[in-house]
């Protein structure tokens, strides 16, 4: 794996957010959530998709935080538009958990 500078770093803005909405997204093909995210009032609200379906159901994930990168293109997949990237870890069967701070943080706060 290659090395990266800190500049490089400091380059991926990844931000904490709220999710306020979540719904299936059947369509996808893979199984998906797609999710409304709230970053506070500099960034707003964001809507991204991602295959978490072995972890979390929509009434789970509203109200959870969770990381994400805010400074990606939007990026079409399927038929809905993701413009955030969340952030998550395999587990043991490769499934995904999200990540998130481990108590409540102001909304929007950028990673250090």
């Amino acid at each position: 794996m290659g090395e990266i500078s800190f500049d490089d770093f400091m380059k991926v803005d990844v931000r904490v957010g709220e999710v306020v909405r979540a719904e299936p997204y059947p369509e996808a093909r893979k199984p998906a959530i797609k999710m409304w995210i709230d970053f506070g009032d500099e960034i707003g609200e964001k809507k991204t998709s991602a295959q978490v379906t072995a972890h979390y159901t929509p009434e789970t994930l509203i109200g959870k935080q969770v990381m994400a990168v805010v400074n990606f293109p939007p990026r079409q997949i399927g038929k809905f538009m993701s413009e955030v990237l969340v952030l998550g870890l395999p587990d043991e069967s490769g499934e995904i958990r999200l990540i998130g701070p481990d108590g409540p943080v102001p909304l929007g706060g950028r990673m250090h």
